[in-house]
């Protein structure tokens, strides 16, 4: 068992506090670590370092800042291995997906790298008695506030282009699952990153979390979770007046059309339902189908379910376990609710208690078809292992299903006619629309955030470069009247 304090300024140290937290394998319950408890006093002392090596970090020439940034993702590419295995036993999820995480989280750094020198403005044109240009500019220390589903990825798409726009970091990562962020530090100081430039202080969410948000030194504060913690977040940066970019939670929909290829749709959309046990935001946690051919899916997606294996993440299953017994519990609550609420289970619906399963906390995947779109089970984010099945019967139809939420982060549609798939597209409330494919390897390179109650702000991509710079006009008037030669 190790400890992680505080990383600030380039140092570990242990909290103002002193205190600690647990930090438990969810498949046996084992304490795999213990993170410092840290609190306001810390967030204030990560906020100073970080401001003053921003203003050293912003003056660099932008191809210094790439060198390093790319430095950074070829060590993490040395140490993937070392990366996937803690990913995987502290968030409890398949190896292969944590290997396919640090494969993202070097991504993110060479994409940024390459962005880093080419952040440019616009010319203006006003006439010949002006120049007007525009530059963009960092915004200085950015506060990050990590989930537990994916702390290395989330972590490095967040750092990295904060990083290649001239900003310095204050990152809060989740209690339940934290610990490759804390070998991304170590990673980014061998890379040559000048310390300061990122600053972690893990602790509780009411404290650490609740200090960050609020703290008047953070310019941009980043914030992924719930609806609710999200709301929370925005209400402390408001008092500052600090602008936030937040991606909060989801209920996206596969839509089948009657033409659709199944033999491709259906393995896709199994895999879009349940990565990581279905502890994921993005997750095509609804399926649309056209009632033509619905007994046919429900059919095929219960044998593929069925076949799914269940065990430690080390072991690399289809599934390994939820985070924790609350969670646990919060998925076991929505499907007895759908029941009540008269909704048919394909299969799953049954709950393992034990790790190996025997300690940790495993829940068999789950194929649940409502009575009505106004259930709740079809309406609210599950963060789970359970797919819900509504049916439809004209496009209009489908594009009403799959708006019908107050979420819009996603969406899937599968079918030949790409007319009808685009119609659909053109008409789905969500910051992504993939046609006849899920999530295409989750890409650095798309931009990727929500409408509604999913959030604002894009992350990735080139539009993030948005998110974490500002822009400045500069106008100069020339007085031609007094030009010599």
């Amino acid at each position: 068992m190790k400890d992680f304090g505080c990383y600030i300024e380039g140092t570990w140290r242990p909290a103002e506090t002193n205190e600690w937290i647990d930090v438990h394998d969810p498949a046996d319950q084992k304490v795999l670590a213990r993170i410092a408890r840290g609190s306001a006093k810390d967030i204030d002392q990560a906020v100073a370092s970080a401001q003053t090596a921003q203003q050293e970090w912003a003056t660099r020439l932008p191809s210094d800042r790439a060198r390093i940034l790319y430095n950074i993702a070829q060590v993490i590419r040395d140490k993937a291995e070392e990366l996937s295995m803690i990913e995987c036993r502290d968030a409890g999820k398949p190896l292969a997906q944590a290997k396919a995480d640090a494969n993202a989280a070097a991504r993110f750094f060479e994409y940024y790298a390459g962005v880093a020198d080419k952040i440019l403005g616009n010319s203006i044109p006003l006439g010949p008695d002006y120049v007007d240009f525009t530059v963009r500019e960092p915004l200085g220390v950015t506060g990050q506030i990590v989930p537990w589903n994916y702390p290395l990825q989330i972590a490095c798409r967040g750092i990295a282009p904060a990083l290649a726009t001239g900003n310095a970091v204050v990152l809060k990562p989740a209690e339940l699952a934290c610990l490759s962020i804390f070998t991304i530090a170590d990673i980014c100081q061998e890379a040559g990153l000048p310390d300061g430039l990122l600053n972690i202080v893990p602790g509780f969410g009411h404290e650490a979390g609740a200090a960050l948000a609020s703290h008047p030194g953070i310019n941009l504060l980043v914030f992924t979770g719930s609806v609710e913690t999200g709301t929370a977040v925005m209400q402390a940066a408001a008092k500052n007046v600090t602008p936030v970019l937040l991606e909060l939670g989801g209920k996206s929909p596969n839509i089948i059309l009657p033409d659709a290829e199944l033999d491709t749709a259906i393995p896709l959309i199994i895999k879009a339902a349940f990565p990581h046990s279905g502890q994921t935001c993005s997750a095509g946690s609804r399926v649309l189908v056209h009632s033509s051919i619905k007994e046919t899916v429900i059919e095929r997606l219960r044998d593929s379910i069925d076949q799914l294996t269940l065990g430690r993440g080390l072991d690399d299953p289809d599934l390994g376990p939820v985070v924790s017994a609350s969670q646990r519990q919060r998925i076991e609550d929505y499907v007895l609710l759908g029941q009540q609420e008269e909704a048919d289970v394909y299969t799953g619906g049954r709950f393992i208690g034990d790790a190996d399963q025997s300690t940790g906390h495993f829940v068999k995947p789950t194929l649940i078809c409502p009575a009505s779109s106004s259930a709740r089970v079809a309406r609210e984010e599950i963060f789970g292992p359970v797919l819900t099945l509504l049916p439809f019967d004209t496009l209009e139809d489908a594009e009403r299903l799959a708006n019908d939420t107050e979420y819009g982060l996603v969406a899937g549609i599968w079918g030949r006619d790409i007319g009808r798939a685009h119609w659909l597209a053109n008409r789905i409330k969500a910051g992504q629309v993939f046609v006849n494919c899920y999530g295409a390897g989750g890409g650095a390179e798309i931009p990727f955030g929500g409408y509604k109650k999913s959030g604002f702000g894009r992350e990735k991509g080139m539009d993030a470069i948005l998110s974490y710079s500002q822009i400045k006009n500069v106008c100069i008037r020339i007085d031609a009247s007094n030009v010599n030669f």
